[in-house]
């Protein structure tokens, strides 16, 4: 018989848990809300929301919402240009941004009036796009040391003047080092580092470590679309390789707790707490059902 721990660390992370509690409130003293994009990076969560009456739009339909209608904006953030847009519609803005994401833009945005701003993020991610808004487009986003190095290759890095890094909130710090100390090595003196990975984010890796060398089998529960979920997954993999991947608990595969004493269910800052719960229960009944 396999024991089935829960990782008590794991679930949503703060700014995740105000914005659903925010939208929770509306929805519960029956306004229209609305969400601009996915609130969270998690289907099963989403499934509940939207069962609740939270709609989505995303910045191409703003125009088709009603005039006074709610719009929230997630924990990730959002450019300057999406505020106007909102007051421009005469829509109501719910901001629930999170605090340690609004620290982070008002310091990229004093950044980028000194320095050439770098952003050690994925492309594309809401808030990377929050923040190379706040520098009017300019800030570089660097990925990985491979683009990194495609960068100053190409000349894109400034020779000389001052270069000030920063870093998306739910990066590797692991991966984060490599990038400080590879441009560190091209820029020198003139390089700024910011340590803005969340504290909470940071210390989970820590956390996991322990967690998943602790456990025969590791069960990792997040979102397909979860940054966060596929930096934390890939961490629980190298420390335990029968460390596995689902999005709800039909995905589970009995096979896996075959010989394993203790099973670990974890899960990303977007995955949650009820979801994580769930499939323990599941791994649960998959033992007996194979006794």
């Amino acid at each position: 018989m396999t024991k089935v721990d829960i990782d008590p660390h794991s679930g949503f992370c703060g700014g995740v848990i105000r914005a659903i509690s925010t939208a929770e409130k509306y929805l519960a003293e029956g306004a229209r809300l609305y969400s601009l994009g996915a609130i969270v990076h998690n289907e099963a969560e989403l499934s509940r929301l939207e069962a609740c009456g939270l709609g989505r739009v995303g910045p191409d339909t703003l125009d088709t919402l009603d005039k006074g209608d709610s719009v929230l904006i997630r924990a990730h953030g959002e450019p300057p240009s999406t505020y106007v847009r909102l007051d421009e519609l005469g829509l109501n803005t719910v901001d629930c941004t999170c605090p340690v994401v609004l620290r982070l833009q008002a310091s990229v945005q004093k950044a980028s009036e000194r320095a050439q701003v770098l952003i050690f993020g994925k492309k594309g991610h809401p808030e990377v796009l929050g923040l190379v808004g706040r520098t009017g487009g300019r800030a570089l986003v660097v990925e990985n040391t491979a683009n990194l190095r495609d960068m100053l290759n190409g000349g894109l890095i400034s020779q000389s003047g001052p270069v000030e890094l920063f870093s998306q909130t739910t990066m590797s710090p692991e991966a984060y080092s490599e990038i400080i100390v590879q441009l560190r090595s091209f820029a020198g003196e003139r390089l700024t580092v910011h340590e803005s990975i969340c504290a909470q984010v940071a210390s989970r890796h820590r956390e996991l470590k322990e967690f998943a060398a602790a456990h025969d089998v590791v069960v990792f529960v997040a979102g397909r679309d979860s940054s966060n979920g596929k930096v934390l997954y890939q961490w629980c993999r190298s420390v335990n390789p029968r460390t596995y991947f689902i999005s709800s608990p039909q995905e589970l595969d009995p096979q896996w707790f075959d010989s394993a004493a203790a099973a670990g269910v974890c899960g990303a800052t977007s995955t949650p707490k009820w979801l994580l719960d769930k499939v323990a229960e599941e791994i649960k009944i998959c033992n007996n059902s194979a006794l």
